[in-house]
């Protein structure tokens, strides 16, 4: 592994942000199994859904500790906090099955939830670093890391299930701890803190912020509803509709497998071209295929779902290249500021949609999702100028 004064350059070192990525999977494989377990906590502990629910929010709500994360990494070397994140995350998530009682089922999802605010506020800034001038390729593979991640970590945990009882689960931190060990080695020469120049105090970052994150905010705040509508209603959406059990629940897979096509394209591809124009494209495109998709069946609406993954998904991985390319001197900050307003906004955006289908039905809530969407397109114009916008 390279040392600071190394990885401050121009190449992508590909090696070194698959490893980085790749603790980003590890990590996300983790917090994909919480959902799946759920049904099986209630039964266990007889659990209301509003106490399920609570698990839920309890792994979330340390994302609010992610800027006071990343300042800390702004200012000084945590690179162990990134290290450590698959072992204590996995730690944690697979001794659900062996706690004595509710109360300790939080405090093991709160301990994720932790671990996982850590690695988010600093993985991406890592990956950063070695992507040199191609941010968007990084933050691509950086991307497909979790999205891999959360894709396999539902199916891992059902497959275990079907072989071993709740008790035995503690034995799947292994991988976690063998991922941690092998960072550990990767990563022993790196750093997280920033070197260029004297480090702004929290006020100073904050106002060099403004200027990037007030049109990523209406971004963020424009897709939330569309990402909460695909993300948690997807299958349930296509059974009302008539679809069967097993289409309704591959249709969350085939979402994210396309997006992850879409990451490998779109994402370098922003690189080379401007990237107001791409994510001009995408928010013109997704609204519209999304639109298609509500009125269209059978094989054509899963053909327009892998075209709406495609679009869709990369879109966040140009907003965090953007990001990078405008908080130099504050990159670990100004990705935790970029991470709790996602998770605020988008926390807000299930609780909304959930209501609006209750009100309306989730067919008129979709169609409102993307309309949502599409009111986006003007801050684009507000973006501060990327590295290839300003050739």
């Amino acid at each position: 592994m390279k040392i600071e004064s190394e990885i401050n350059q121009s190449n992508f070192q590909t090696a070194d942000v698959l490893i980085v990525s790749s603790a980003h999977a590890v990590n996300d494989t983790y917090t994909g199994f919480l959902p799946a377990l759920l049904p099986v906590l209630i039964e266990k502990f007889t659990l209301s859904n509003t106490a399920a629910g609570a698990l839920s929010l309890g792994m979330q709500l340390p994302s609010l500790l992610q800027p006071l994360i990343g300042r800390l990494a702004d200012n000084s070397n945590l690179r162990y906090l990134l290290i450590l994140a698959p072992a204590i995350t996995g730690a944690a998530l697979s001794s659900l099955g062996i706690a004595p009682g509710y109360g300790f089922l939080i405090f093991l999802v709160v301990l994720a939830g932790l671990s996982n605010s850590m690695l988010h506020a600093i993985g991406p800034v890592l990956a950063s670093t070695y992507s040199g001038k191609k941010l968007g390729k990084g933050m691509s593979f950086w991307m497909i890391g979790g999205e891999f991640g959360r894709v396999l970590g539902p199916l891992t945990i059902v497959t275990v299930l079907s072989f071993l009882e709740m008790d035995k689960l503690p034995l799947l931190m292994i991988a976690g701890i063998m991922a941690s060990t092998f960072l550990a080695i990767k990563l022993n020469a790196i750093t997280t803190q920033q070197t260029e120049g004297a480090h702004p105090t929290i006020k100073f970052a904050l106002q060099g912020l403004t200027r990037v994150m007030l049109p990523l905010t209406l971004l963020i705040v424009s897709r939330s509803m569309w990402i909460a509508s695909l993300n948690t209603f997807l299958p349930t959406f296509l059974k009302t509709e008539g679809s069967t059990l097993f289409i309704a629940g591959a249709s969350l897979s085939i979402f994210k497998i396309s997006g992850v096509l879409g990451l490998l394209l779109i994402g370098p591809l922003s690189d080379r071209f401007k990237k107001s124009i791409l994510l001009t494209i995408s928010f013109l495109v997704t609204p519209l295929l999304t639109f298609i998709f509500i009125h269209a069946n059978n094989l054509i609406q899963t053909l327009i779902l892998i075209l709406i993954g495609f679009f869709g998904v990369p879109t966040t991985s140009i907003l965090m290249a953007i990001l990078m390319e405008n908080s130099h001197q504050n990159r670990s900050f100004a990705n935790g500021v970029y991470m709790a307003v996602s998770f605020i906004f988008n926390a807000l955006a299930v609780l909304l949609v959930g209501r609006f289908s209750d009100l309306l039905g989730l067919r008129t809530t979709f169609m409102i999702s993307a309309g949502i969407l599409a009111l986006g397109l003007p801050s684009i114009l507000f973006l501060p100028k990327s590295l290839k916008d300003r050739k």
